[in-house]
């Protein structure tokens, strides 16, 4: 038997400040079944950056905030949640999936 209990774990991400994402459609890249992870991108009015993270690969919470924190140094948004629903990808490939949303986000703006 497992120590690890079993279902979802979800784990939640905060950054202030940032530069100011604007309005924009909600984004969703990837999806759960290929690459095991989707990503989604919603503007939303604060100064904040949200993240919130579902996750079927529990108890890797450092690995998350580590993730999370390169992902907010390389893009500082503000005014943006971010969704993700994963099932077990790899860091490099949540990096991935971020850095395609943020591209949909710049790509639709002047």
């Amino acid at each position: 038997m497992s120590d690890v209990p079993a279902g979802l774990e979800t784990l939640d991400f905060s950054y202030q400040g940032g530069r100011p994402a604007g309005p924009f459609a909600p984004v969703l890249v990837g999806v759960v079944g290929s690459g095991n992870l989707e990503v989604m991108l919603e503007a939303v009015g604060s100064n904040d950056c949200t993240v919130r993270v579902e996750t079927s690969a529990r108890g890797f919470g450092p690995i998350w905030q580590a993730v999370m924190n390169d992902f907010h140094a390389r893009h500082p948004l503000s005014g943006v949640r971010v969704s993700i629903n994963d099932m077990g990808a790899t860091p490099a490939v949540v990096s991935l999936r971020l850095d395609q949303a943020v591209a949909e986000i710049a790509g639709g703006q002047p």
